[in-house]
């Protein structure tokens, strides 16, 4: 993959005002650890953090983005609410505890985690309404979604049902969900986009890597832009930081797109008891 200069913060494709290469910190739960790495990946170009309240670490995500010589107008910071935290108080509640803990006054993205346990659309979705008309979040998501469920939300928030974000790589390429959403207007961001490493040992990505002089994660990230889908790797160290960040630069052909439509496998790495599939 040849390329005289690293990408820049300009060289990322947006949808609809949303950076479609982010940082995941999911697991990233050591706080030193975790806002040095957003610290890090903002400094590299990242314009896009996801957190989530369950992962214990928004306080350290907020630090990170306080530490970055990156304004904070630049950042698109996500954060879901929590199954057990979706009755409609406890929306309205939890959320502004989200804002204290990251440091500021409202997220760009405001994800419903899972539709489980505590979920019930109409209050679940009343609160985001309310939290997005007093401006506490810019947009409303929702996260492992399952085409019924988005079509359900979409009908029933007030507020643009603006992305699903869901487990999706090149060995669970979720067209199902990439069409619903499609028809919905909804944009779809992916976690676990690299299969939580199970990408560096699928032939035909080590076979698109090698032909571009690439890493098989800078493929699958290459593959999912293709697919008009947001990846949010997760990473924690500078080297991974900035090797997903390099993805930017390699542009797949036709013939490499095909190749990784046809690896043909469902593989999926995130299956809880309480998921809604």
């Amino acid at each position: 993959m040849s390329q005289q200069q690293p990408p820049t913060s300009d060289d990322c494709p947006v949808a609809n005002g949303m950076p479609m290469l982010g940082l995941g910190t999911w697991q990233n739960d050591d706080p030193d650890a975790c806002s040095t790495a957003v610290a890090t990946a903002l400094e590299t170009g990242y314009r896009h953090v996801d957190t989530a309240q369950a992962y214990g670490n928004e306080e350290a995500v907020g630090d990170g983005i306080e530490r970055a010589d990156v304004p904070r107008e630049d950042v698109f910071l996500a954060t879901k609410v929590w199954i057990d935290n979706l009755a409609h108080d406890d929306v309205i509640e939890t959320t502004k505890a989200s804002l204290d803990r990251l440091g500021v006054d409202s997220v760009d993205l405001l994800y419903v985690h899972w539709p489980s346990r505590t979920y019930d659309p109409e209050g679940t979705l009343a609160a985001f309404d309310e939290l997005y008309d007093e401006g506490l979040i810019e947009r409303v998501g929702v996260s492992n979604f399952q085409p019924e469920h988005v079509e359900e939300a979409v009908e029933i928030a007030d507020a643009p049902i603006f992305a699903n974000q869901v487990e999706l790589h090149p060995l669970l390429p979720q067209e199902g969900i990439r069409s619903a959403c499609a028809e919905h207007g909804v944009e779809v961001v992916a976690y676990s986009p690299l299969a939580r490493g199970e990408v560096f040992d699928v032939p035909e990505l080590s076979e698109v890597a090698e032909k571009h002089g690439a890493s098989e994660a800078q493929v699958s990230l290459a593959w999912l832009r293709e697919k008009g889908v947001t990846a949010i790797p997760k990473a924690s160290g500078e080297e991974h930081i900035r090797d997903n960040w390099e993805s930017l630069a390699l542009d797949l052909d036709e013939e490499d797109v095909a190749k990784i439509d046809a690896i043909g496998r469902t593989d999926r790495r995130v299956d809880p008891g309480f998921a809604p599939w």
